[in-house]
């Protein structure tokens, strides 16, 4: 099997699909990309994404305002997990047979003494620089997860559909209850992760071997820590040992359900990758 054609026909078929979902924004989408006709940064570095620039006086203080309707965000992101698990499977694929050095271990960081104990009056609550913040910073490039998240067993919390009304009669009168209103398509939504998230599976597509290095790395991470090999289960502190996750890929739909050729796409890549995971090429 000639794995190269299959790694760049799969690559061109999502750059196309991200294209896509990058158009589906509208000329609203904060950030621009080489899959969308953008310019690479003065640094020359693969798939980074320029943004926008803030004004001056809002630089590192408060993010740009990007919303879509509930409809349109709703429909990217029903394109944009399986577009991920795709991308995840394709930097498995890439990364078969890839020999990487692990770098040398870096000492841990000191953990600062609670407040209570430096000064009296303390709390002794440590909150991190920055967390009391009124504003939020400029929104940053997202890392791309290597491995798919792992199903998790609980319950939806029931919606409330009361407030409470406590008043004393003859004293007070109870307030007006506001009405509630189910959610309508057309209800503007906070899209900033969105775009974050489509800007980092542009970013992955124009860097593919920096992530095949980095999945390879954490192969061997994992093997050497155990002294096994790559795939087997260790004994000791919980540890991912495989990147996909039992069952369907994320975002992935059953096969009568499949209405979009990126469906076809991530099967391809899915089995591509069980195949490269299982038989590692070590030649």
């Amino acid at each position: 099997m000639d794995w190269n054609l299959a790694i760049e026909r799969n690559r061109e078929a999502l750059k196309r699909i991200v294209a896509t979902l990058v158009a589906m924004a509208g000329p609203a989408y904060p950030f621009t990309s080489a899959l969308s006709g953008g310019r690479r940064t003065p640094d020359r570095r693969v798939g980074v994404i320029a943004a926008p620039q803030p004004p001056a006086d809002l630089v590192g203080k408060v993010k740009p305002a990007f919303t879509l309707s509930r409809r349109l965000h709703r429909a990217i992101l029903r394109l944009l997990r399986p577009a991920e698990s795709a991308v995840r499977r394709l930097v498995i694929v890439m990364a078969r047979g890839l020999v990487v050095t692990l770098p040398a271990p870096r000492p841990g960081k000191p953990t600062p003494a609670p407040t209570f104990l430096r000064r009296p009056g303390g709390t002794g609550i440590l909150m991190p620089p920055g967390s009391m913040s009124a504003t939020r910073p400029w929104p940053r490039m997202l890392a791309l997860p290597l491995l798919d998240p792992l199903k998790h067993s609980h319950r939806r919390r029931p919606g409330q559909t009361g407030v409470p009304r406590i008043s004393l009669p003859g004293v007070t009168v109870p307030f007006p209850v506001a009405p509630r209103y189910p959610p309508a398509p057309g209800d503007l939504l906070d899209a900033t992760r969105l775009a974050l998230r489509l800007q980092s599976l542009g970013a992955a597509l124009d860097d593919l071997p920096r992530l095949a290095s980095r999945f390879a790395r954490w192969r061997m991470a994992g093997a050497g820590a155990a002294g096994t090999r790559p795939g087997e289960r260790r004994t000791g502190r919980a540890r991912r040992v495989w990147p996909l996750r039992p069952g369907r890929p994320p975002g992935q739909r059953p096969a009568n359900r499949r209405t979009h050729d990126l469906h076809q796409v991530l099967n391809d890549l899915h089995g591509l990758a069980f195949d490269a995971l299982e038989h590692p090429d070590t030649s």
